[in-house]
């Protein structure tokens, strides 16, 4: 196969699963509407150093995603992939630098160029890297620190140890505007322990201090802005978004010790029958160069320092995909093909998990449920069948790949294809009806765009009707969820009417214009809790919209 040929076919792989299926996907509350409409308002408001959400300060997060995210939708305009742009840019990006690395350690462009296939299309990266949320973005500057590093650690000058060191700075500092002092933390738990081990302690100290300078230096101009213009921002994201998220008992998302296994399991398919020699091979050549044992530091550390905070989420350990992806590549390439025996083996899993899946479809979750739960209704046939067919594909690819092991396991690529392009037509509606309001939104737009009040029972909701509308007005009925502290501003007390208030705030505000509620409820048949009768209703599955008319 020519160069030209495989350039051609990375690109056209690229496109199927990162850049034509993504626009046809609705947004998915909470995560991709709330990041949509904080970069929407960053455009709208012009306050590049402050983030809001829904008209209130939003101090969760940092600006430097956000910075990412707003850029996607000013290149791009009010478009899904726009909002996903910036997760699909950064994945883009930090493929790129799994290439560099990948040739710098193995000095075989071929296990570098592989390394990117299977990056990109594992499931883990896959599913986040197409997902709006700041982990990807996150994820470039955890490699790109790592990467600088490595630049550092092989140069043969002082000044350009000291150019490594340097851009290990930058990639830091970016990588805390984005999320946090979770991207110091990430590089040192990977350097640390390979710097002891290759005796290289006493060049870290010397030069370290050039990434921290640097480090503080870039990020010095926003964070001194954020404290003039929010002189609490820093105080609650250290304590709360650090400490409580990380270390205390009653953490956000807390999960047992051994979350990530299955985590890290799944997220490594279809690659997942290389796995465990992967990292074998990578133990074993610890001893003949450094590179194996610094890929394999970079996987193991992180993931042991996630495993032993309280809070947990599936997309903190993306970090260590970038040098999980090398080690199965240089294993696959390299190592595995001798006897194939774990390239078949890899194959048997692709086919098993695709088998296992398409069995559940047709048997579990079908409307003709053998357990009497099915997920798609008699009028989702067609939505099945796709699921069916993507699933179906993604064991047949596996059984293909036995057949000739050495030479055609790299078609494991192909497993989630199917999966990737039918997506967005195979979800079932009572899920795209609980996390994906947008079309429900579209159908009544027209009757809210006349109304004077718009309220949401949760941020989640909320956020999707301010993306879909072009307005940051959006009032909170009932829930607070994340935004309790903006909330909490005296500014901002207008923003959120209880339940209890519910009936006396609505009689006052209707002299004003007609007011809107839209409410996600808990199941299908549960009845929307309002005392004071709408005029108008409107029901889609669990979401349901309330009119009231404008009373002069």
């Amino acid at each position: 196969m020519t160069k030209p040929v495989k350039i051609f076919l990375l690109v056209a792989l690229f496109a199927l699963y990162y850049l034509i299926p993504v626009e046809f996907r609705a947004l998915w509350q909470p995560d991709e509407t709330r990041y949509a409409e904080i970069s929407r308002e960053m455009l709208a408001n012009g306050n590049w150093v402050t983030p809001h959400f829904l008209d209130l300060r939003y101090f969760e997060k940092p600006v430097g995603g956000l910075w990412i995210n707003s850029l996607g939708q000013w290149i791009f305009g009010h478009t899904n992939f726009a909002v996903r742009a910036g997760a699909i840019g950064s994945t883009t990006l930090t493929a790129v630098l799994v290439y560099w690395l990948g040739v710098r350690l193995f000095n075989q462009r071929r296990v570098a160029l592989i390394a990117c296939v299977i990056f990109l299309t594992s499931v883990l990266v896959y599913g986040v890297g197409t997902y709006a949320t700041l982990d990807p973005i996150l994820t470039l500057w955890l490699v790109a620190s790592m990467c600088s590093f490595w630049l550092a650690a092989e140069a043969k000058t002082t000044s350009r140890r000291v150019m490594g060191y340097a851009l290990l700075g930058i990639a830091c500092a970016m990588g805390v505007m984005t999320k946090g002092f979770l991207a110091l933390a990430v590089p040192v738990l990977a350097i640390l322990p390979w710097s002891l081990w290759q005796k290289r302690f006493k060049e870290l100290l010397l030069f370290g201090p050039v990434a921290l300078v640097v480090a503080a230096t870039v990020s010095a101009p926003w964070a001194l802005a954020i404290a003039h213009q929010q002189p609490d921002f820093w105080h609650y994201f250290f304590w709360v978004e650090h400490i409580q998220r990380f270390a205390q008992a009653d953490a956000q998302h807390n999960a047992p010790f051994w979350y990530y296994v299955p985590i890290f399991l799944l997220g490594s398919l279809p690659w997942l029958g290389l796995l465990p020699g992967a990292l074998l091979i990578g133990w074993r050549a610890r001893r003949e160069s450094p590179g194996p044992g610094y890929l394999l530091c970079w996987v193991l550390m992180p993931l042991l320092f996630f495993s032993l905070a309280n809070g947990k989420l599936p997309t903190y350990i993306l970090p260590c995909f970038a040098p999980l992806s090398l080690l199965l590549a240089h294993y696959g390439t390299t190592v595995a093909p001798a006897t194939g025996r774990m390239l078949r083996a890899n194959g048997w899993i692709n086919a098993g998990f695709g088998g296992l899946v398409t069995v559940a479809l047709l048997t579990v979750l079908a409307p003709w449920s053998i357990v009497g739960r099915p997920l798609y209704t008699s009028a989702e046939v067609f939505r099945l069948l796709l699921a069916v067919m993507a699933f179906a594909s993604w064991a047949v690819i596996g059984v293909l790949t036995v057949k000739s092991p050495s030479h055609r396991w790299t078609w494991a690529a192909l497993c989630p294809l199917g999966v990737a392009l039918t997506l967005s037509a195979a979800i079932p509606e009572r899920i795209r009806d609980a996390k994906q309001p947008q079309s429900f939104i579209e159908t009544v737009a027209p009757r809210m765009s006349a109304s004077r009040y718009l309220l949401a029972d949760g941020p989640g909701v909320a956020s999707q009707l301010a993306w879909s509308l072009r307005r940051s007005d959006i009032l909170l009925y009932a829930q607070q969820g994340e935004l309790r502290y903006g909330l909490s501003y005296p500014d901002a007390q207008h923003k959120y009417v209880s339940r209890e208030a519910f009936d006396n705030w609505l009689a006052g505000h209707r002299r004003e214009g007609n007011v809107s509620l839209v409410l996600l409820l808990s199941s299908d048949d549960e009845k929307p809790e309002v005392t004071t009768p709408p005029d108008f209703i409107w029901r889609q599955g669990r979401l349901v919209y309330l009119e009231y008319d404008h009373i002069p």
